[in-house]
């Protein structure tokens, strides 16, 4: 099945796609003043959203990356502790991580950011980071949450729904990227979930808890948090019309004496 086309959007929310940091293993998340949720983004591979509308799809994958090629390092796939091979991509500073302190024979918790191939519908994962503070956590927090108690192929997907289909249990949910560059317009991209919504959850914005089976993300739990833009409202504009009086129109006045007609005298005749 091909995805339909990207409809048009004027909403303002974004998606999380800053690289982690090698360092602190912290994945993905935007900026935020909030001490609450820095603190959670530090202790866990992925923190709560930041705002109620924010876009984001992320996941938690456990196996081992496979380069396609030994000069190229950046492109293989993900063997999953299941045996299911998915194409995936390093990206960012990811790239010198497993360079430099991961065995790539061993199997490994991944942070990546899902997508749907548009040509064969296929799951594709871009890795942005590895969550394994037990070994690679250089201060030892002991608040970070180790890769043993998170739930690999857990995924939180949070979109618009712009088509879904019942007797298929397809879903297809559009996300919105954060602009890299000020000034940049947000792109979007589509990806293909597998569930059942209500009647009508078309257009509106969802919040979507997603578990890995195979190769297919499928939704767990959903929430609906209303529609994903807001409409526009109109004012009804009262036009001030003048009031018009129907004026029955007057009678014209008679004067009896002007309209009587002198009675004629009749002479009798004189015998």
């Amino acid at each position: 099945m091909n995805l339909p086309q990207n409809p048009s959007s004027t909403s303002s929310e974004n998606q999380d796609l800053t690289p982690p940091k090698p360092s602190s293993l912290v994945p993905p998340s935007p900026p935020t003043s909030s001490d609450e949720a820095i603190s959670a983004k530090r202790t866990q591979p992925i923190p709560p959203p930041s705002h109620p509308r924010q876009y984001r799809a992320i996941g938690l994958i456990k196996g081992q990356y496979q380069p396609t090629e030994e000069s190229q390092i950046t492109q293989g796939n993900l063997i999953t502790s299941d045996g299911v091979k998915i194409d995936a991509v390093l990206l960012g500073r990811t790239i010198s991580l497993v360079k430099k302190h991961l065995d790539l024979a061993k199997e490994h918790l991944w942070v990546v950011y899902p997508r749907t191939k548009a040509d064969s519908d296929h799951l594709h994962v871009q890795i942005v980071g590895v969550w394994e503070p037990e070994t690679l956590d250089k201060d030892q927090d002991d608040s970070l949450v180790s890769s043993a108690e998170v739930e690999a192929g857990y995924f939180s997907i949070r979109g618009e729904v712009i088509f879904f289909s019942q007797e298929d249990e397809i879903i297809i949910v559009k996300i919105k990227q954060f602009p890299r560059k000020e000034g940049e317009k947000p792109k979007f991209f589509k990806l293909k979930l597998k569930g059942v919504l209500d009647k009508k959850p078309l257009k509106r914005f969802w919040d979507f808890n997603v578990h890995l089976e195979g190769e297919i993300l499928a939704i767990k739990e959903g929430t609906d948090l209303g529609f994903a833009q807001k409409k526009p409202q109109f004012k009804k504009k009262f036009s001030k019309k003048p009031i018009s009086k129907k004026i029955s129109p007057r009678k014209p006045t008679i004067n009896p004496a002007a309209t009587s007609r002198p009675k004629p005298q009749i002479k009798k005749p004189s015998k």
